[in-house]
């Protein structure tokens, strides 16, 4: 793997030297966009809107436009907005994860220790797994601050980038009717709740869709035409929903038996 980001963990003052990962990767299939009438591919190209020439990635810069003008930004702009915050995740304070809703995770990372951080990293993980904290800390990425929070996993610390409060719409613009359950409808509700409940293991579920996209690719490569099926939403009535928990549980019940 390549590091993404080298600086420190702030802890308290302790610095952890650090390099961060990313922790996860694509599942779906790489496909390639083509023009239809002969399948040659498609590149997107930067130009110049001017000129319409192409531009090199090594003459692209970035800008704020401001009063009609662009104010021209470097790299060195970027580390000086706030240098610490480019170079150093600091850790803000200490909370319990569950109070995180999780509306606010965007993207994990793996942190990785320099070797003159080992010993610092393992007291912050072992602290950490001791007390069931997370740490919540901030840092720059990519032009962009971004809030984080660090806890162990196994013998890794894992970072989290969450939004911010002010990243989240509102739901004021949202039509929710007002509706109350009836209460024999929510205890069948919640029998059926029960009955589909169990411990969390993510091992149990497989990104199928790719697998399965693999086979129509493989059928239309040989010539074969693949099958359509063909899936009709249907839209409830008020008045089937009790029927429809009742034929659930059933459904549950036989799946369990099975």
């Amino acid at each position: 793997m390549r590091a993404i980001w080298t600086g420190a963990i702030g802890f308290g003052l302790v610095n952890i030297p650090v390099k961060l990962y990313s922790a996860v990767q694509a599942s779906e299939l790489d496909l390639d966009m083509l023009d239809k009438k002969d399948h040659s591919n498609i590149r997107f190209k930067r130009v110049n809107e001017n000129t319409g020439k192409e531009v090199a990635w090594e003459n692209i810069v970035r800008g704020y436009k401001m009063d009609d003008k662009y104010v021209v930004l470097t790299d060195e702009d970027f580390k000086k907005a706030s240098p610490e915050k480019s170079k150093i995740i600091e850790i803000a304070e200490f909370i319990n994860e569950a109070d995180v809703d999780s509306i606010y995770y965007e993207v994990p990372y793996y942190l990785e220790p320099e070797k003159s951080g080992v010993k610092a990293y393992a007291l912050l993980r072992d602290a950490l797994t001791k007390t069931k904290k997370a740490a919540l800390g901030n840092f720059v990425l990519r032009t962009k601050e971004n809030l984080c929070v660090i806890k162990p996993a196994g013998d890794v610390l894992v970072v989290n980038k969450i939004r911010f409060q002010q990243e989240i719409r509102s739901t004021a613009d949202l039509n929710i009717p007002k509706a109350e359950s009836k209460p024999a409808e929510l205890k069948m509700a919640l029998e059926l709740i029960n009955q589909l409940s169990g411990e969390f293991d993510i091992s149990k579920y497989k990104d199928t869709y790719a697998d399965e996209l693999m086979k129509l690719i493989n059928a239309k490569a040989k010539g074969k035409k693949p099958p359509v099926t063909h899936l009709k939403i249907v839209h409830s009535n008020a008045k089937d929903l009790m029927s429809q928990l009742k034929a659930s549980l059933q459904k549950s019940n036989h799946k369990k038996a099975s």
